[in-house]
């Protein structure tokens, strides 16, 4: 598996969108994937996250990183109930706080990340196998994610009217 999902997965069937989780470009507490990892969390224990998302790897990782906590701390957490804010609190109490500016650069790295980086060449690929080499909406890992979950590349979840800018 991959940071956003392995290559040679098939796509998902749009037939139940309710098991697929939040967008990366979606915020908790101004913090980008942050829901996306909580999301993924709660589908997986009730049984409703596809097999191959990854789970504590690739961004969830380089989530848990940014925030010094371990992801089988997050988990236990998650699982013992809170809302994503509560959540994150959590994280900040038993982890660290980043700064505004460190939350501004992480943003910023995550919401790019294959858009001219050295995951390009393996978001190129992910495009091509699925037939989407030609979209030039697909910039992103998130991008990538919102296609294969059937939304808008860039939109969020909670608000089809805004997004992240890449500028």
């Amino acid at each position: 598996m991959g940071e956003w999902c392995s290559i040679d997965a098939p796509l998902h069937p749009m037939n139940n969108p309710t098991s697929f989780p939040k967008s990366g470009y979606d915020t908790v507490n101004g913090l980008v994937f942050f829901r996306r990892m909580l999301d993924k969390i709660r589908l997986h224990a009730a049984g409703r996250l596809p097999a191959d998302y990854n789970l504590g790897k690739g961004s969830d990782a380089r989530m848990c990183r940014f925030l010094a906590v371990n992801y089988t701390d997050v988990v236990a957490r998650v699982h013992g109930g809170g809302d994503d804010g509560e959540v994150l609190e959590w994280c900040f109490a038993n982890g660290r706080r980043p700064s505004d500016e460190e939350i501004a650069y992480f943003n910023a790295f995550m919401t790019k990340r294959g858009w001219r980086d050295d995951a390009s060449e393996k978001l190129a690929a992910s495009k091509a196998k699925r037939g989407w080499a030609h979209r030039d909406d697909i910039q992103t890992g998130f991008d990538l994610q919102d296609a294969e979950e059937g939304r808008l590349a860039g939109v969020t979840t909670a608000d089809r009217g805004t997004h992240v800018s890449r500028a």
